[in-house]
């Protein structure tokens, strides 16, 4: 009877471990994504945004809506008009010649993978905008596990505070970090970012 029940709880301890490393590897493999989970990645590229927007909504995963109306393109200036008006980044930002740069998605996700990066401090503007919506921002790399931060003083907003809910600029750029924090990831201070690399060296 003893070596009976020595047995199986030998193969109960096996069956967890087993389980354990098979969920391990699952979630590990398969794609944060549903729409790169059904399509692939190959597939998933050749959506356009409305394609996946639709399917999105067919699987009842629609994103939450703003808490400001951004759809007047968010310039408080009426007598400006868009134009490309950046080719570089800032003199003091060199690019080295071991950094990656790519507006892809996929690319940038599956460089974080190669080298195991699972953390992503995402900072720049526009919150509203690029910072959660661009392919390799926010929304498309929490959905694709990897887990983000926002550095929120690092960034700004595109809200016109004449637009939905009427508040000023600075208060619109807050409703969108809680908005944010609430649905997206956490956020920190350049401040609490700084000090933390401080005290890890």
């Amino acid at each position: 009877m003893f070596s009976y029940v020595v047995r199986r709880l030998a193969f109960g301890a096996l069956t967890i471990v087993g389980v354990s490393i098979v969920v391990f590897v699952v979630m590990r493999v398969l794609p944060g994504d549903p729409l790169v989970a059904i399509f692939g990645t190959e597939g998933f590229t050749k959506l356009t945004p409305e394609q996946r927007a639709n399917y999105m909504s067919a699987l009842g995963l629609s994103d939450p809506p703003l808490p400001v109306d951004d759809s007047s393109g968010g310039c408080d200036t009426s007598a400006d008009q868009f134009y490309k008006a950046w080719t570089r980044e800032i003199a003091i930002l060199p690019i080295a010649p071991e950094d990656v740069v790519s507006d892809d998605g996929v690319q940038i996700y599956s460089f974080l993978r190669e080298r195991g990066i699972h953390n992503l401090l995402v900072m720049g503007v526009h919150a509203n905008m690029c910072i959660l919506n661009r392919s390799f921002a926010i929304k498309k790399m929490t959905n694709w596990g990897i887990r983000c931060v926002l550095v929120r003083d690092l960034t700004d907003s595109m809200y016109n505070p004449q637009d939905r809910p009427r508040v000023s600029h600075d208060q619109g750029t807050e409703l969108i970090v809680q908005h944010i924090e609430k649905y997206w990831c956490p956020s920190t201070l350049s401040a609490e970012l700084k000090n933390a690399l401080e005290q890890a060296r």
